[in-house]
């Protein structure tokens, strides 16, 4: 049987019951698999990869070495979250990586989203891949795949960083526990593991990180209004009420630019896009209704406070025909 196949006879994770035998079952396949070696495992602090951290630890203990790389395309403050919560809270083997000018580098003047994904996927395996030889015993490099990300692939929709194995020159074996389950199964299966709400009901976050929020050809100062107008979009949704109720929520800027005025004066800069949705497991999405006033008072914030946009726009299309991300 294939193993990137989900079974007929694996049922849907819905209670803590199932997910305490789901948990149970990877245990004993990640000792079977793993044995006494090392395991590498990319933690970006997303809920897929704590998931699979915390499925790892409880397996292998401290035979589990977790790397967070920072590309430069993370969430305002995501970093310095990362290894307070992995390496100080939870006692973590943490290695952190500053690789923003690698990356930013690398993607420089590249427009196509699936070049943009694959650079991105390369640097991250050629990260580990150094990091690796600076450690004994790493023989596997662990994953957070979800099925999502598989059948995406499969259908040609995008590539996906975490489908497609390594490079034929390295010889690191892939670990990928939660590869077979949709997103909300992995939630139920983080909450049966004890991880706290904070992380198990995080927001999903792309591997690629802001890289395809910030479209076409990535810069550093619109990458900058990508990050700035999402940390506004975040606290304003949790302010209101709207954090744990809507599903995803985030900001794109794209690589063209607008007319407007400011201070009686013509000014010509990017917009931001709102993107929000609602979805049990990323296949499909809908868009829910939000308040205007919420709309009015986080454009009014976002054009005052994020340099260089001008307007705000607001994304209300569905899953199909359009995907969650813009790239």
């Amino acid at each position: 049987m294939q193993t990137d196949v989900r079974p007929e006879s694996l049922q849907r994770i819905t209670t803590e019951d199932l997910a305490k035998q789901f948990i149970d079952a990877q245990i004993k396949a990640l000792r079977s698999q793993i044995g006494s070696d090392k395991v590498l495992l990319a933690l970006s602090g997303g809920v897929d990869s704590s998931v699979t951290a915390a499925l790892l630890i409880k397996a292998i203990g401290k035979n589990l070495v977790c790397v967070h790389v920072n590309h430069g395309l993370l969430r305002k403050g995501e970093p310095e979250q990362v290894i307070r919560v992995f390496r100080d809270q939870l006692g973590a083997d943490l290695i952190y990586v500053d690789a923003v000018d690698r990356f930013l580098d690398k993607l420089a003047g590249v427009t196509d989203p699936e070049q943009k994904r694959h650079i991105i996927g390369k640097e991250f395996i050629d990260v580990f891949a150094e990091e690796a030889t600076k450690l004994q015993g790493i023989k596997f490099l662990a994953q957070g795949t979800i099925y999502p990300d598989i059948l995406e692939s499969k259908e040609g929709i995008k590539a996906h960083h975490n489908v497609g194995g390594l490079p034929p020159e390295l010889d690191f074996e892939l670990v990928e526990p939660v590869k077979l389950l949709y997103k909300d199964e992995v939630r139920v299966v983080g909450k049966a593991l004890g991880l706290p709400d904070s992380m198990v009901f995080r927001q999903p976050f792309p591997g690629p990180g802001l890289g395809v929020r910030c479209t076409g050809a990535i810069t550093r100062d619109r990458l900058e209004a990508v990050r700035e107008s999402d940390a506004i979009l975040r606290e304003e949704f949790a302010k209101n009420g709207l954090e744990g109720k809507v599903w995803q929520y985030f900001t794109i800027v794209p690589d063209y630019k607008s007319t407007g005025i400011r201070d009686g004066k013509r000014t010509y800069e990017w917009p931001v896009i709102i993107r929000a949705v609602n979805t049990r497991d990323a296949v499909t999405a809908t868009v829910p209704e939000l308040p205007f006033s919420l709309l009015e008072h986080i454009t009014s914030r976002i054009t005052a406070e994020v340099k260089g946009v001008n307007r705000v726009l607001l994304d209300i299309s569905p899953k199909p025909t359009a995907t969650i991300e813009w790239e």
